[in-house]
């Protein structure tokens, strides 16, 4: 078992990553929550289908009751509608102020979930249990929920840290190639950032391999938790160091919300908005060629990543009603080596145009 502790004002928790831990998760939340209480799961059918009764029957046998409500899975459900739907289900279920919330799921299920607790009574307990790579490295991790607008990604939300996060690598063994890949980006996201070892680990790895490997799989997780931990614990509300996570968020949440949240997954968004944070890197001359080649080159050989067809001008425009967009400002995290990167607020719109073009490029089939 490896234990990563999350220390955020007035709050500490743990990510607990151990393989068969849903198994064990009623004498894990039996330890954090000593008296009889309410236990909801909110989770997605191809969840529940495949992993919803030996988690029920963990709680069962630790004593809980627990109850399970399903919300619409994919990213366009992520929006205020299913937490007034989850929060109204809720109450018809009797929950109160002690009850308990599990996010059963991905980085939709545990974002939606968490801003449901933040709101229901004012706050109840919720454990994050992420089913997906992204969740377990990155989503589950900082206690941010969110939900989208029209208007762009994760622009309502709150700041809600769980009691636990308990992460099981097994459950991503049904986990699609497509979604399992998307996680990765977060992986090699937090190698630069901020761990240059794990990411030329990644740099050198076959996805397929990974996904045999239980060992290198965890600790894979393991070193993305620690530096997602270690970021969260330094800058809760994103004031200052925090902001370095959204290294490729700036232009991915764009592509999101230009396509109608129908075309990436959340992690293949930011794999492209990642490639263009090096090329815009490299145009300004925060980082070298080299630097800006590894990273791409590294994103790249997880593909094959969704089309890019969104027009220059449209992202440019959606970049301003980002929420990392400030008195008017684009702020970028750009690399300036493997495992260093800069906050950046004086990025040209030419340049800002031509990374964008440049995706469109990349995502064009090669001609034989």
């Amino acid at each position: 078992m490896i234990r990563v502790r999350v220390t955020v004002p007035g709050h500490t928790y743990d990510a607990i990553i151990e393989r068969d831990l849903l198994a064990r998760v009623g004498l894990h939340l039996r330890e954090l929550v000593s008296e009889a209480r309410s236990v909801f799961v909110v989770t997605v059918r191809p969840v529940r289908r495949r992993w919803g009764r030996k988690l029920m029957a963990s709680l069962a046998s630790a004593g809980f009751t627990a109850k399970i409500l399903e919300m619409p899975d994919g990213e366009p459900h992520k929006k205020l509608r299913s937490v007034e739907l989850l929060a109204e289900r809720l109450a018809e279920l009797g929950a109160d102020r002690d009850s308990v919330l599990l996010a059963f799921g991905g980085g939709i299920v545990g974002d939606v979930t968490g801003l449901v607790a933040s709101l229901y009574m004012r706050g109840v307990n919720l454990v994050q249990i992420p089913t997906t790579v992204l969740a377990q490295v990155d989503a589950s991790i900082g206690g941010k929920t969110g939900v989208n607008l029209k208007a762009g990604k994760n622009l309502v939300g709150t700041f809600h840290h769980p009691l636990a996060v308990l992460i099981d690598p097994e459950v991503l063994a049904t986990l699609p190639d497509r979604e399992f890949r998307a996680g990765l980006y977060e992986s090699l996201k937090c190698g630069v950032i901020g761990n240059p070892e794990l990411f030329a680990r990644l740099e050198r790895a076959d996805w397929k391999n990974l996904r045999r490997t239980p060992d290198t799989l965890e600790s894979i997780i393991s070193e993305s938790v620690k530096l997602k931990a270690k970021v969260v614990s330094a800058d809760e509300r994103e004031s200052g160091l925090r902001r370095v996570l959204n290294f490729g968020h700036t232009i991915g949440h764009a592509l999101e919300t230009d396509s109608g949240y129908r075309r990436f997954l959340h992690g293949e968004a930011v794999a492209w908005g990642m490639i263009a944070a090096a090329e815009i890197a490299y145009e300004t001359r925060t980082c070298s060629g080299e630097t800006s080649e590894r990273i791409i080159q590294a994103l790249l050989q997880f593909g094959p990543l969704p089309k890019v067809t969104a027009n220059s001008r449209n992202i440019l425009r959606l970049l301003r009603s980002d929420k990392k967009t400030r008195n008017g400002v684009v702020h970028f995290v750009l690399p300036s080596s493997i495992g260093k990167v800069e906050v950046v607020d004086n990025v040209p719109e030419g340049v800002v145009l031509q990374a964008v073009d440049r995706l469109r490029e990349l995502s064009r089939p090669s001609k034989p």
